[in-house]
């Protein structure tokens, strides 16, 4: 039985090069491609692929944990692999903790590493490109391994990306403003920032949060 692939990623040469290696596997059908959240949402509510393998960087004003989450109320039966070029341990873990099976390391060679995660995930096992999988083991010995950017924490961090102050978070996401404060320090500690400058900063550069937010 052939597997169901949807690719998403706005490169073209990306998904010239995805289709080209999966087209030499017969256990392998690409049955759509797609260039932004938008249109894989609605791709997704059609025709509901076994497999959907999502760059990362699809749409710079959707996080990739948002999309994912939102991808799992859409789509729950479908395995999810991302395509990433943020070889960050903690965004693996979230990830993995959102519902994704897989993880493949751009800089990682996809024509020895893209087929065993596919077969991976179609039995419902983890599988990680060696960049990622080195990426997640460092992570794991972190003392911020068990701290998790839950939605909250995301909604907070993208409004403080936005420029607004901690009362108005507070009002905005309508939470007690000690709460506010609370998540921010957390946020702070989580990505080792002494301002809300710095961490934004490293929020973008871990891929924790899209450029344009």
């Amino acid at each position: 039985m052939k597997r169901r692939i949807l690719i998403a990623d706005e490169a073209d040469l990306m998904l010239v090069g995805i289709q080209t290696i999966l087209k030499d596997n017969p256990a392998c059908e690409v049955v759509a491609t797609v260039r932004s959240a938008s249109e894989l949402l609605e791709t997704c509510k059609q025709i509901r692929p076994e497999v959907i393998l999502l760059n990362e960087q699809l749409d710079t004003l959707v996080d990739v944990l948002a999309l994912v989450e939102r991808l799992k109320h859409v789509t729950p039966q479908s395995r999810l692999m991302i395509l990433g070029g943020v070889s960050e341990g903690l965004l693996i873990r979230d990830l993995f903790a959102c519902g994704v099976l897989a993880y493949l390391f751009e800089g990682d060679d996809l024509t020895d590493h893209l087929l065993p995660a596919v077969s991976a995930v179609v039995q419902n096992r983890p599988y990680l490109s060696p960049t990622a999988n080195s990426a997640y083991l460092l992570a794991m010995q972190s003392p911020l391994r068990d701290w998790q950017l839950d939605t909250e924490a995301r909604a907070v961090l993208r409004l403080l990306m936005q420029g607004l102050h901690i009362a108005d978070i507070a009002h905005q996401m309508d939470i007690p403003m000690r709460r506010a404060y609370f998540l921010r320090y957390k946020l702070k500690q989580r990505f080792g920032a002494t301002t809300n400058e710095h961490l934004i900063s490293r929020a973008v550069a871990e891929g924790f949060v899209p450029t344009e937010a």
